[in-house]
């Protein structure tokens, strides 16, 4: 045999070879594998890389030092001084979010936090931008829910002209109507291409389904095409003059800069800010459950489902907050959540399943969601369901809330570790009403929950009778199997969760 035939021969017997351990013994491979790695490392002391290392003892928590601050105008200032790096936060908080809107303009509030740094003192859209850039800064300005807030992250030896920029942001922005124009024709864009984007469609469906068009939670955050198009500069104004003031903001100052400092920076450029009256909030109340139901919005063609399982859940300072943790961790909160591991990795429904407990000043929504392969549409609700109920029904095993509570316990430090991550746990406490001290006993209660109380507040919060169950998807293509799982009746929803004629 010529040298070539017999290095074809030999090539060809070694991909036959492989090909067999590869069809015939991939598990007695992996295994055998395995067992060399850890004879391996018992001889040689090296570490058993087939299994996840023992967590260490949970570190201690050193918090910054805090102070606060009052200026003469009412203005409240928080400061965390953090010297590590001469990086330095600033953020105005403004109770000016969502829940200001007039219940038949949805959106304003985002609209004027989003107008701000459109245009201010001298500077119009492009020349702020660029100052911006030339500082080396980020600066932004933005509305959720509850509040606005203006950003501003920078070195300090720069501090001084970022916050005389952060400071006309503020004071005095221009909201040309000519950028008042150009701004609505872009959410009027946006809200068109909304249309063709499932994942964004779900949150405003449910939102409106869960706490109604009476409820600020549920009108959509950047509005509808209705409230948009009354969107003028008089509107934008109006509002701005009500809510942007001293006795309605909080300022946090995060990064290496002391008490006195921040006072100086603050007072030379926002104590002459005239304080305003403020109209009271009216009350909120949540409204009452419904019976479980599914709401189906048809997305013609779609790949996937995007589902979306919950009810009202808790506020933020709600007592029960820590036992809330360790039991979303638990159950969708983490990679290795029970809806994960069991859509994802075991039934490979979807690239990611997960719970959330949005909480707010008022209690916001609990949310289970994924999206999933349209023909495992009913295959994940029944999934999704039986994780629910057995969150609460079954006993928590004491070595699962153990591991819960060490994930949430050994990754807090690392919230603190920038400027920008300090900045945005201190900005929770204030948003919420919440002592500034609370982080100083933080590990210690999350260590603290025992399973019996994780039960509890499953069994308190989580109330799958009263699920309201949004599938936005080819309705010809799920509706049949939804309405095979007799879990509860099929409404109609459009992408703003209002009725529809089947």
């Amino acid at each position: 045999m010529s040298p070539r035939r017999t290095a074809a021969a030999m090539l060809i017997a070694l991909g036959l070879l492989t090909m067999s351990v590869m069809v015939a013994g991939p598990a007695h491979a992996a295994a055998a594998g395995k067992g060399k790695m850890k004879q391996a490392a018992a001889k040689t002391g090296a570490i058993d890389r087939t299994k996840a290392p023992p967590l260490g003892p949970t570190p201690a928590l050193r918090l910054p030092k805090i102070e606060a601050i009052k200026l003469a105008n009412g203005l409240e200032i928080t400061v965390v001084e953090m010297h590590e790096v001469p990086v330095v936060d600033v953020t105005l908080l403004f109770r000016a979010g969502a829940v200001r809107d007039p219940a038949d303009v949805p959106g304003l509030a985002t609209f004027v936090a989003n107008m701000l740094d459109e245009g201010a003192g001298s500077r119009d859209a492009l020349a702020i931008a660029e100052e911006v850039a030339y500082l080396g800064a980020t600066l932004g300005a933005g509305a959720g829910s509850e509040n606005a807030t203006v950003n501003l992250h920078c070195i300090k030896p720069r501090l001084d002209a970022a916050m005389d920029l952060m400071a006309d942001v503020v004071l005095r922005p221009v909201f040309a109507d000519s950028e008042v124009v150009r701004q609505r024709e872009l959410r009027q864009n946006a809200l068109l291409q909304l249309r063709d984007q499932p994942t964004q469609i779900a949150p405003i469906a449910f939102n409106m389904i869960v706490y109604g068009a009476a409820h600020p939670y549920g009108r959509p955050l950047g509005g509808n095409e209705a409230s948009t198009a009354k969107l003028t500069r008089d509107r934008v104004t109006a509002f701005y003059d009500t809510y942007y003031r001293p006795n309605n903001a909080r300022m946090l100052i995060v990064g290496d800069i002391t008490a006195a400092e921040a006072k100086q920076f603050a007072e030379a450029r926002f104590g002459a800010w005239k304080t305003g009256e403020i109209p009271a909030l009216s009350s909120m109340p949540s409204p009452p459950p419904g019976p479980r139901t599914f709401y189906l919005v048809d997305k013609p063609g779609a790949a996937q489902s995007v589902i979306r399982i919950g009810h009202v859940g808790v506020a933020r300072s709600n007592p029960d907050y820590f036992p809330v943790r360790v039991m979303n961790t638990i159950l969708g909160g983490s990679f290795t959540s029970r809806l994960n591991n069991n859509l994802r990795e075991t039934r490979g429904y979807t690239y990611g399943a997960r719970s959330q407990f949005d909480m707010r000043r008022e209690p916001g929504p609990f949310v289970a969601t994924a999206s999933v392969v349209t023909a495992k549409t009913d295959s994940s609700v029944i999934e999704f369901m039986k994780e629910l109920r057995g969150m609460r029904d079954v006993a928590v095993p004491a070595t699962e809330v153990e591991k819960a509570k060490a994930y949430i316990a050994l990754g807090f430090p690392g919230d603190f570790e920038a400027t920008a991550d300090a900045a945005a746990q201190y900005l929770d406490l204030l948003a919420n009403d919440l002592p500034l001290t609370e982080y100083a006993t933080f590990m210690q209660r999350i260590l603290a929950v025992t399973p019996a109380e994780v039960q509890r507040v499953a069994k308190k919060y989580i109330d799958p009778d009263h699920f309201a169950i949004i599938v936005v998807g080819d309705r010809k293509e799920i509706e049949s199997g939804i309405r095979a799982l007799n879990e509860g009746p099929v409404a109609f929803r459009d992408l703003w969760g209002q009725d529809v004629q089947p």
